[in-house]
Parts: structure tokens; sequence; C-alpha cells
């Protein structure tokens, strides 16, 4: 099983040690080149309207520049924000942690993909940024993140965002999770609420020892773990099948 998320803009100040390590290695010459071109709009004038950043972040322009010899922290512990306060990943059980290793992958506009225990050091890309001169980084990232990902088995669990599901569509394997909220019989899509939800059902994935292998199988098991869900049909042919959590006010 793997459970796709977004990463946070949130993110921790600063890293503590000098180690670079990434999974997917597949992925480094890409890498290298996003990491390239990211340091080097950094040090033009153009930085902030590219990236999409207010005055009071500029902060984040020499952050980037600095990339290259930054010190890293665990993915586990870089990113923060509601989804990943309620997943938790730092106060997992052992056991539970080793899961979220092999089950969880991040995206990211600037490694492309990321598993928990990577070492990576802080930074600010969005994968919707257009970057001189590869441009829009969903379109660029595609093709080696789906030569990762394709040849990997399993139930897909998709909790990204729509800018991060641009960089890759898993298809009929996949259950895409939404988030409805529930007040006087009328069910609406929610945004804040939703990242809070889906960071706690990806903790609840990680902590059972269970590996779905079917979205009839995966509404069981977060129904048994106490989360009201509904499992849909697919929107398009050959897309995910859709997976509603119910949370009520």
């Amino acid at each position: 099983m793997l459970i796709l998320l977004p990463p946070s803009e949130g993110k921790a100040a600063r890293g503590t040690s000098s180690v670079r390590r990434l999974g997917f290695p597949e992925l480094d010459s890409p890498r290298e080149k996003v990491l390239d071109a990211l340091v080097a709009l950094c040090h033009t004038p153009q930085a902030p309207g590219v990236l999409g950043l207010t005055e009071g972040q500029a902060g984040e322009v020499e952050r980037n520049r600095a990339l290259p010899a930054a010190r890293t922290l665990r993915v586990a512990d870089l990113y923060t924000g509601v989804l990943y306060d309620n997943l938790g990943l730092r106060t997992l059980s052992p056991e539970a942690r080793r899961r979220a290793d092999r089950r969880i992958v991040i995206f990211s506009g600037l490694w492309g993909l990321l598993r928990p225990a990577d070492r990576v050091p802080p930074y600010r890309l969005s994968m919707g940024v257009r970057l001189p001169p590869m441009g829009g980084l969903a379109a660029f990232w595609r093709p080696a993140i789906t030569a990762a990902l394709a040849p990997v088995k399993g139930l897909v669990v998709d909790m990204r965002s729509a800018t991060y599901a641009a960089a890759w569509q898993p298809g009929e394997r996949s259950v895409a999770v939404r988030v409805l909220r529930e007040a006087g019989g009328t069910r609406t899509v929610v945004s804040h609420m939703a990242k809070a939800t889906r960071g706690a059902v990806a903790r609840s994935l990680v902590e059972s020892p269970d590996r779905p292998e079917t979205p009839e199988d995966l509404a069981a098991m977060l129904a048994d773990l106490g989360h009201r869900v509904e499992l849909g049909g697919r929107r398009t042919r050959g897309g995910p099948r859709t997976l509603d959590v119910i949370v009520t006010e």
C-alpha cells in the first residue's frame, strides 16, 4: 500500500545534520536540475514573484540560495501544519514508524518524491510553480515520477491536493480520499478540516499492521478504526474510486 501526501508550506526553520539522504535514487538527476534552477532563480530579483512569496517571506529566497550546503533533518521532522500535526510522525511507535517509512510517499516540487526517513534541508518550492527554464513543475516531474512509482504494486491511497496530484495519476488501483462535513443533514466539502482529517486517516493507516488490498478492504479497515467512511464509484473511466470521510459538528 502507498499513501500519497502533499508537503506543507510550513517547515522546520533549520536542519541539524550534514547528511543528505533521499530514497528513489532514480530521481537524482531531475532533482539536481530543479535544485540548480531554484538556486539560480533565487539570485535574481524575479524570485519572490515566481515563487509566490510576500514581502514578509523574503527570507525564503535567502534560504533557497543556501540549499546546496544547507544542513538537513528527517522529512518526518521537516513538515509542520495541520495535516502533519495530526499525522504525528514523531510520536509513532517504532513499528508504526517503520510502516510509515514504507507506506508514505510525499510529493515535493523540489525533490519529486520523499519518504519520512529521508533527510533534506528546509526549502520553499511548490509543485505549482513555473520554474525557469523547465516551466511547470508538475509536468516536468510527471515522466520521472511515473517511471518511479508505476512498478510499485498494491493499493494507492491518495490524499494529495490537486496541485500535487497533477504530477502523477495512479489510475484504477487508487482511492481518492475526500473529506465532507455533515451539519444539519447537509454535507459540504471542507478544506482546513480536511487537512486534519487526512492526517488522522494517514496515522490510522500506519498504526495498523493490516494491509488492505482493495478499496472495500480499505473502507472496512477505516470503519473498524473509528472513521465514518463511504466508498463511492469512479468519477472517470480508469480513474480512482472515491472514499468519503464524514466529519460532524
